[in-house]
C-alpha cells in the first residue's frame, strides 16, 4: 500500500481552491450567471415542424420577424425537425410573444404544418422567486448534511465536509459564469446530486478515520488521516472513474437537452474527489487542532 502524504499538500491545494473561489465571486458580481427561463422569466416553446427545416433557416426567420429570441436549439435527431425556442421577458406581454411564434410559423409554413409540443410561460416575479428558492434548497441541503455528520460522527468532522461542499458548488457556478452556459433548475438538480455524491465519498473516508482512531489511539491526526486516505483511495478511484465515464458519455453524446446537466456533473465528480482529499480531510485535522488549542 502506498503511503502518500495527502494532508501535507493542503497548503498548495488550499491556495488553488481559494484562487478559484475568489475568481468565482469576482465574476459573479461583474459578469453574472446566465439565468435560464426558469429563473429569469420568459417563454419556452418546443415545436415540431412537418417540413424539411434547418436550425439556421428557423433562426433567420425569427430574426427577420423580430421575435425576441434568446436561444434556439435542435432537439433529438435532425430528421425530426424539433426545436426549442427560449424567448426573452422584457419585450412585451409573454402571451403575445408566445402567439407571435405561432403566427410567424403559420405565415411561413402554413396552418397545420407544425405542432407546439410544449409552451411554458414563466413571469419575471415567478422566475425571481424560483431563483431564491433554488439557492435556499442548496443551503438547506448543506445544513442538513452538517447536522447529520455532527450526529453521525463528531462535530469536528462537519466543518470539513461543509467546506468541501461549498467549495464544489461555488466552483461549478464559476464554470457556468465563465462559459455563460444557461443556469436553470436542471443545473440546481445537478448541484444537489453532486452534493449527495461528494458527501458520500467523504463519509466513507470519515468512517475509516474513526476505525483507525479507535484501533490506534497513539497515532497523530496527520497519520490517521493519511492512512485513511491511502486505504480508501482504490475505492475512491474506481467509483469516481465509473461515474465520470458515464457522465462523459452523456456529456458528449447525450444531446443538447441534457448537455449542461452533465457538464455540471462531470466537473462535480472531479471536484468531489479533490475536495474530499484536499479540503474535507485536512480541514478536519485543522478543526481538531483548533479545538484542542482553544480548550
Amino acid at each position: 500500500m502506498k503511503n502518500i502524504d495527502y494532508v501535507g499538500k493542503f497548503k498548495v491545494a488550499g491556495l488553488l481552491s481559494l484562487a478559484l473561489i475568489v475568481g468565482t465571486v469576482v465574476m459573479f458580481f461583474t459578469k453574472g450567471l446566465n439565468y435560464g427561463v426558469d429563473f429569469r422569466g420568459g417563454v419556452e416553446i418546443q415545436v415540431k415542424i412537418n417540413q424539411n427545416v434547418g436550425l439556421s433557416e428557423l433562426r433567420t426567420l425569427m430574426d427577420e420577424k423580430k421575435v425576441p429570441m434568446s436561444q434556439l436549439q435542435s432537439i433529438g435527431d435532425e430528421a425530426q425537425h424539433e426545436f426549442l425556442l427560449k424567448l426573452e421577458t422584457d419585450k412585451g406581454d409573454l402571451n403575445v410573444i408566445s402567439s407571435q411564434v405561432s403566427s410567424v410559423l403559420t405565415e411561413k409554413y402554413g396552418a397545420g404544418s407544425f405542432e407546439i409540443l410544449k409552451n411554458d410561460i414563466v413571469g419575471p416575479k415567478a422566475g425571481a422567486q424560483l431563483r431564491v428558492s433554488a439557492f435556499q434548497a442548496l443551503a438547506w441541503a448543506i445544513l442538513a448534511i452538517m447536522i447529520y455528520l455532527a450526529l453521525r460522527f463528531d462535530y469536528k468532522f462537519a466543518p470539513g465536509a461543509i467546506a468541501a461542499l461549498i467549495h464544489d458548488v461555488t466552483i461549478i457556478i464559476g464554470a457556468f459564469i465563465l462559459t455563460q452556459k444557461e443556469f436553470s433548475l436542471q443545473i440546481v438538480a445537478a448541484l444537489l446530486a453532486i452534493i449527495g455524491y461528494s458527501v458520500n465519498d467523504t463519509v466513507v473516508i470519515y468512517d475509516r478515520v474513526r476505525e483507525i482512531e479507535n484501533a490506534n489511539p497513539g497515532l497523530s491526526s496527520f497519520e490517521i488521516m493519511n492512512r485513511a486516505l491511502n486505504e480508501t483511495m482504490s475505492r475512491t478511484i474506481i467509483t469516481s472513474l465509473t461515474v465520470l465515464g458515464v457522465s462523459l458519455v452523456m456529456l458528449f453524446w447525450g444531446g443538447s437537452v441534457i448537455h449542461d446537466f452533465f457538464f455540471a456533473m462531470t466537473i462535480g465528480v472531479v471536484l468531489g474527489v479533490y475536495s474530499t482529499i484536499f479540503i474535507a480531510v485536512p480541514m478536519t485535522v485543522f478543526t481538531e487542532k483548533f479545538s484542542k488549542k482553544h480548550a
